[in-house]
């Protein structure tokens, strides 16, 4: 079968069963056999380091009034500053995962979060438009695992049928922290001065260092010589897989015996769990290249980067604008109102979020079992056209409404509509790459995110220039039609997806065999 169809369900329409992929093993240390709560505990920790990562990715674009008073920033350097964020993230997305794969996922959160506390602690004290540009670099490059490793931690953890819930709420914390960072800012720089937006960041991620270090598990799993696939699992409870693993372990121990004593499956300490390395021997040097290679050679590594890159390029450039627009007539927000007009994408995001993850989970388990139980990954891009269409609405309501001076409730909604249609879109995209190649997850993760970000990087560099030569309503009229015309690649996939998949399987098998730890 081409990679990513799996048999799914129980083909029976009054079976509740759930075949789980990728397969666990026997060792109870495999990170897929944790319980539940476990699971739950660590990724939420997760889910904590990528809120306060956008929020210091962010929370400064509501001081940019204060930047120019103090820091002698002109607008330029307000969008060069922005690209700067942006290159150091491609940068950072290329430069940390070939070691995630050596040393294992832990320790590089916690170094991200390290680089983010030094950025942030500079950037409370700079006192030149140098330096400004300098530490959005820096808080970039810091950051730049968040876009990546997720995904990888992910994959290390659930279940296909799990995939685009946890990647809806990753997206909900990546977008909260966007959002919501600026909305805190502008009250902060109000009361304490534009400074204390930064000093307060720097306290809450040295307080999610400490938690980490302390609390958060390796997922990065090496199996032993004992740990075996399982058979058919069921998605009831965890008592149910523990028992398939029991009786798998015992059926080991009456039927593997010999002269050889084999390690037994038991659980690490903690000590072992919280370790700071977890080495693993595999050659790092082709992960620093074949992340690009597959951007070329598997269409849906492009598919997700195109969707990606454009959203996140369109996203940039609508705040950006926000940002130097929204202080003067006939809107004259106030600091605190700019950072108050984030609430919109964030009701956005809200609104989205169940919208997308479990109902997408819940869509293809109904599908596969009308399938005869055998899940196809294209089953999840039907709600991908809803998104488009909202993400081409929300551009034009947004651009038009402040290029003609609409009230601005109007341009809230359009950002709404826009952020609703961003996360729909980057679910479903992400989730189908997921099932259709999770081996090589990791490297597809660093082509997109450097990509991606390069590709905002361009845009930000061209943005002004962009539009004082073609004006700004001709640029959001641009914007719409090209993100529209990028959201539609997904019909492309209905009608031959299965086919790209089948043709590009032996180029996955290549590049799985390359990785340091595969599930079948």
């Amino acid at each position: 079968m081409p990679p990513g169809t799996i048999l799914l369900s129980e083909a029976r329409q009054d079976s509740h069963q759930v075949v789980l992929h990728p397969v666990p093993t026997s060792d109870p240390n495999d990170p897929l056999n944790w319980s539940t709560w476990r699971k739950y505990i660590n990724f939420s920790l997760i889910l904590v380091y990528v809120f306060f990562t956008f929020v210091l990715l962010n929370i400064g674009s509501v001081a940019y009034g204060s930047y120019v008073q103090d820091l002698a920033v002109s607008y330029s350097d307000y969008n060069t500053s922005i690209a700067l964020v942006y290159a150091g993230l491609a940068v950072g997305c290329w430069a940390f995962i070939p070691f995630v794969y050596r040393y294992g996922r832990r320790p590089f959160y916690l170094v991200s979060l390290l680089i983010q506390l030094a950025s942030a602690v500079w950037a409370a004290n700079m006192t030149t438009s140098r330096e400004f540009l300098a530490t959005n670099a820096l808080i970039g490059f810091g950051g730049a695992i968040s876009e990546t490793l997720v995904q990888i931690t992910l994959a290390d953890t659930f279940f296909v049928h799990q995939y685009a819930t946890m990647n809806a709420l990753y997206l909900f914390v990546q977008a909260t922290g966007s959002f919501l960072g600026p909305v805190a800012g502008g009250y902060i720089i109000s009361g304490m001065g534009w400074r204390w937006i930064f000093w307060w960041t720097a306290i809450f991620i040295g307080a999610t260092f400490i938690a980490g270090f302390f609390l958060a598990e390796e997922t990065s799993y090496v199996p032993n010589l004992t740990a075996h696939p399982l058979q058919h699992s069921q998605d009831t409870t965890t008592q149910d897989l523990e028992e398939k693993k029991k009786a798998d372990i015992e059926a080991i121990d009456a039927t593997d015996a010999g002269s050889v004593t084999l390690p037994k499956n038991t659980r690490k300490p903690l000590r072992q769990r919280l370790a700071l390395i977890t080495k693993n021997d595999v050659h790092i040097k082709p992960h620093f290249y074949q992340p690009f290679s597959m951007l070329i050679r598997i269409p849906a590594i492009m598919y997700v980067t195109l969707t990606f890159g454009s959203l996140l390029s369109w996203y940039s450039a609508m705040f950006s604008v926000a940002a130097s627009m929204l202080p003067l007539p006939p809107y004259n927000f106030t600091v605190v109102q700019v950072g108050l007009f984030f609430l919109a994408p964030f009701v956005g995001a809200v609104i989205a979020t169940p919208l997308t993850g479990p109902l997408s989970d819940w869509m293809i388990l109904r599908l596969a079992k009308r399938n005869n139980g055998v899940y196809e990954p294209e089953m999840r891009l039907y709600p991908a056209f809803i998104g488009g269409i909202l993400t081409m609405a929300g551009i034009l309501m947004f651009g038009m409404g402040i290029v003609y001076g609409a009230p601005w409730i109007l341009l809230a909604v359009g950002v709404a509509i826009y952020t609703l249609g961003f996360i729909s879109c980057t679910d479903i995209a992400l989730a189908y790459l997921i099932d259709s190649y999770v081996n090589i997850i990791g490297d597809a993760m660093v082509g997109i995110g450097t990509v991606r970000n390069l590709f905002a990087v361009i845009v930000l560099f061209g943005l002004g220039p962009w539009i004082e030569g073609m004006g700004l309503r001709n640029f959001f009229i641009l914007l719409s039609a090209v993100a529209f015309a990028i959201l539609l690649i997904p019909v492309l996939l209905l009608i031959w997806g299965k086919k790209i998949r089948s043709r590009t399987a032996e180029v996955y098998r290549h590049y799985a065999s390359r990785q340091p730890m595969r599930r079948d």
